[in-house]
C-alpha cells in the first residue's frame, strides 16, 4: 500500500487551522500545520509535500509570496491550492496561471475542499501532472469532469452530456476527442440536430447516393462515414424527430450505415457522442424520445451544471476569454477586468452561461476603448464612453427597429444561433424569428 500523501497547511488562524488539520488526517492525511508564511518556507526548504494547501492572506504575511518564493527556489515547484476571499479571486486566478493547481473561495464547504484535495493528491496515472492547465473549469464540479474524461477517451462507449444551453457541452465533447491517442488523425464531426428537417438531416448524416432525390447532383458521404475512426457529435438530439430516431438506432445498433437512394451497407466505426439541454428521461415518459435508443446512447452521462451554481469558474472563464481576445487582436491595446468588473460578473446570474459571458467580455471590448474594464461597462450601456456609442437614429421608427435588431441579435449569439432555442427564449414563432433575421440581414459572422 503506498503511503498516504503528507500536506503543508498553511492557515494563520488558530480556530481554522486546527479544525482542517483534524479533518484532514481524520480523511488519511498526514498533515503539517504552519501558522506564519516564514514557519512553512523552512518546512518546504527541507521536505516534499504532495499538496500546500495557503490562505492567500496570512495576517501581516502573504501565502502569494510564500508561492513566488518557492516557485523561484524550487526546481519542481509543488502543487499550491489557494483558500481565498471573494476578493482576493483575481489574485488566485493570477497564480493559478503562474503554477498554481487551484483554489477555493470563503466560506467553503468542507466536503468540497476535501474533494479537490483527493483529486489533487491523487497519484494515478492517468490523473493530468500537477500544474497542468484546466481545460473546462476550476470548481469541484468540473474537476471531478475533467478527471473522468481520461477514464473514457480510449472507449468507444457512447457518451450523452446534459446541461442548459451555453454550458459548454461541446467543449467537453471535443475535450474528450482529443484525449484520444492519435486525435490529430481522426476527426471530430459535429451537427445540431434541430437545425435541420428530417429529410435534411436523414441526408447529412446517412449520406446520399447520385439521384436518390432532386437535386442530388453527385454522391455524397453522410457524416457517420466522414466521422469514421473518430467522433460524431449530435448536438440537441432531444429534438430529433421519432422517424430518424428509429434510423438512428439501426445505425448504433449494426455499426452499418445505408445511404439515402443506395442499398450497400457501410460500416462504420466511431466514437457518438450525444448533448441536449432537454430531459431526455422526461420525454421518453412523454412519448416523444424512444426509450430504447435512449437507453443506448445514456450508457455514460455526463451532466455540466449551469454557470450560476460554479461561481468559482466565472472569474477563470472571464481571465481565459479576454486572453483569447486580446490575442486575436493584437493591434488593440491591452485591458483587464478591475474589482467591480469581477464583483459584476459574480452577481450576474448568466442565464446564457459560459456562452453569455464569453460574449459579454468580447462586446465589452468592442465597446469600450478604455484599458480596464469595469463593471459598469460590462453591463451598463451607460458605462461605455460617449465616443464609443454607435450614433442613435433621429426618427422613433429608426430607433426602435435598431434596438429590436441588436436585441435579437444578442439573443441569437446567446444561443449560439439556434434557431428554435432562441425563438422559444423570445417568446415568438421560428417562422416569426427567421423573418426578423431576413428583415434586419441577421447571419452568423
Amino acid at each position: 500500500m503506498s503511503p498516504q500523501p503528507t500536506l503543508c497547511l498553511i492557515e494563520d488562524d488558530p480556530f481554522i487551522g486546527e479544525s482542517l488539520s483534524d479533518r484532514l488526517r481524520l480523511e488519511g492525511f498526514r498533515v503539517d500545520w504552519h501558522q506564519t508564511a516564514e514557519q512553512a518556507l523552512a518546512a518546504l526548504r527541507e521536505r516534499r509535500y504532495a499538496l500546500v494547501i495557503s490562505d492567500i492572506r496570512l495576517g501581516s504575511d502573504s501565502g502569494e509570496q510564500l508561492f513566488y518564493t518557492v516557485k523561484a527556489e524550487s526546481r519542481v515547484l509543488p502543487p499550491f491550492l489557494f483558500i481565498t476571499a471573494y476578493g482576493s479571486v483575481e489574485r488566485a486566478v493570477t497564480l493559478l496561471k503562474l503554477g498554481a493547481v487551484d483554489y477555493i473561495t470563503k466560506p467553503f464547504d468542507i466536503d468540497e475542499l476535501i474533494l479537490k484535495i483527493r483529486a489533487l493528491t491523487d497519484t494515478r496515472a492517468d490523473r493530468p501532472s500537477p500544474g497542468h492547465e484546466p481545460e473546462l473549469g476550476v470548481s469541484a464540479a468540473m474537476q471531478r469532469l475533467e478527471a473522468m474524461l481520461p477514464l473514457l477517451a480510449e472507449r468507444r462507449t457512447p457518451v450523452l452530456i446534459t446541461g442548459e444551453s451555453g454550458v459548454g457541452k461541446e467543449h467537453v465533447a471535443r475535450r474528450l476527442h482529443r484525449l484520444r491517442a492519435g486525435t490529430a488523425k481522426r476527426p471530430f464531426i459535429a451537427i445540431n440536430c434541430a437545425a435541420l428537417s428530417e429529410s435534411l438531416l436523414e441526408a447529412e448524416l446517412f449520406g446520399y447516393e447520385k439521384g436518390a432525390f432532386t437535386g442530388a447532383l453527385r454522391t455524397k458521404p453522410g457524416l457517420f462515414e466522414q466521422a469514421h475512426g473518430g467522433t460524431l457529435f449530435l448536438d440537441e438530439v432531444g429534438e430529433m424527430p421519432l422517424a430518424m430516431q428509429a434510423k438512428l438506432l439501426r445505425v448504433i445498433q449494426d455499426r452499418r450505415v445505408v445511404r439515402v437512394g443506395g442499398e450497400r451497407e457501410i460500416e462504420t466505426d466511431i466514437r457518438l457522442v450525444c448533448a441536449t439541454n432537454r430531459d431526455l428521461a422526461a420525454q421518453v415518459a412523454a412519448g416523444t424520445f424512444r426509450e430504447d435508443l435512449f437507453y443506448r446512447i445514456n450508457v455514460i452521462h455526463l451532466d455540466i451544471p449551469p454557470l450560476r451554481e460554479r461561481r468559482d469558474d466565472i472569474a477563470w472563464f472571464a481571465d481565459r476569454f479576454l486572453e483569447a481576445y486580446l490575442a486575436a487582436h493584437p493591434e488593440e491595446p491591452s485591458r483587464e477586468l478591475d474589482r467591480s468588473a469581477l464583483h459584476a460578473l459574480a452577481d450576474h446570474p448568466w442565464p446564457g452561461n459560459v456562452r453569455e459571458l464569453r460574449h459579454c467580455i468580447e462586446r465589452a471590448c468592442i465597446l469600450s476603448g478604455q484599458r480596464v474594464l469595469t463593471g459598469a461597462l460590462l453591463f451598463d450601456p451607460g458605462g461605455i464612453d460617449d465616443d464609443a456609442r454607435p450614433e442613435q437614429p433621429e426618427k422613433l421608427g429608426e430607433h426602435m427597429a435598431a434596438t429590436e435588431r441588436e436585441f435579437i441579435r444578442h439573443a441569437l449569439e446567446n444561443h449560439d444561433w439556434h434557431i428554435i432555442e432562441t425563438a422559444e427564449a423570445l417568446g415568438i414563432s421560428r417562422k416569426n424569428l427567421w423573418e426578423k433575421m431576413k428583415k434586419f440581414d441577421l447571419q452568423p459572422r
